[in-house]
């Protein structure tokens, strides 16, 4: 085995931009260096990972292949790294989480109350934000561990784990149109406003069913604005079963509705970042939390 782990970093980054440039600039090096670091690969290998007779390189049907394997080869280097660093440095001093502000309140207040007993000398910031702030936040080292609802696919460079599913509530408020209507049709939803879930900077947002709609990044304003028949929503159902909110707004049946009614709650981490002794007993206890629920 010729090949190196600096190859293969040139291979799949070229793969993941589209082209030898543009993998250059994103490492910081001249494109000579990324060219001739796959090339040499691909004599390492003994075949050719590209088919060069087009514009931009193309990956052949082995290069394809050997893809999937560089890949995994290279987020297995990024936990052995991970790990390596977590024991040198031991017990983590602080940590940031970062939760999406429409997670069970309850759940994480008690999480939260068993993490400063069990480890009263950490030092532990808790952000808050609504749907891909959380992962983009851990992407982004501002945060070390994210709770979020999964509504789009993670960065590469990211590990999810999944916790659980809520259902979803359709709801509007007692003066609605649709109040009394128990099992409402796609045509009568489509006739009202519709308030729709989205994150803070409008990356990502669930597909609206009524073509008359307002894009909020809180489910709880959501909440509120269907309390004060602003429109109608689907909401997570322990928002409508929050103090806040308790027997204010009318659920209807969502018989009728073609989307997921589940939504997911998860657990993200960066892949290049390890887990201390205090990371890996919030991981094992938040994962225990959920199987009671």
């Amino acid at each position: 085995m010729h090949w190196t782990l600096d190859q293969l970093t040139a291979f799949v980054t070229s793969v993941k931009c589209g082209s030898f440039s543009a993998a250059a600039r994103q490492m910081g090096k001249a494109q000579s260096r990324i060219s001739t670091a796959i090339s040499n690969l691909e004599t390492d290998l003994g075949f050719e990972l590209f088919d060069r007779s087009a514009r931009l390189p193309v990956l052949t049907q082995d290069g394809e292949d050997m893809f999937i394997e560089a890949q995994a080869i290279l987020e297995q280097c990024e936990r052995l790294q991970a790990r390596a660093d977590t024991v040198a440095t031991g017990q983590e001093i602080a940590l940031t989480v970062a939760i999406d502000e429409a997670v069970p309140i309850d759940v994480f207040e008690d999480f939260f109350q068993k993490i400063s007993v069990k480890f009263p000398l950490l030092k532990l910031t808790i952000i808050n934000g609504s749907q891909d702030d959380i992962a983009r936040w851990v992407d982004e080292k501002k945060a070390d561990l994210g709770f979020l609802f999964r509504i789009n696919t993670l960065s590469d460079s990211l590990e999810y784990l999944s916790l659980g599913f809520f259902n979803q509530a359709l709801i509007v408020s007692p003066q609605h149109p649709l109040a009394h209507c128990k099992k409402p049709t796609l045509i009568q939803l489509n006739q009202h406003r519709q308030l729709v879930i989205r994150d803070r900077v409008g990356h990502s947002q669930e597909k609206a069913i009524s073509a008359n709609h307002w894009y909020i990044d809180s489910y709880y304003y959501i909440t509120a604005l269907v309390i004060r028949n602003v429109g109608w929503a689907l909401i997570p159902e322990h928002i409508l079963e929050s103090v806040w909110y308790k027997n204010q707004a009318i659920k209807l049946s969502t018989y009728h509705v073609p989307q997921a009614l589940k939504i997911e709650i998860g657990m993200v981490k960066r892949r290049d970042s390890g887990m201390g002794t205090v990371m890996e007993w919030m991981v094992t206890e938040i994962e225990h939390t959920f199987e009671k629920l």
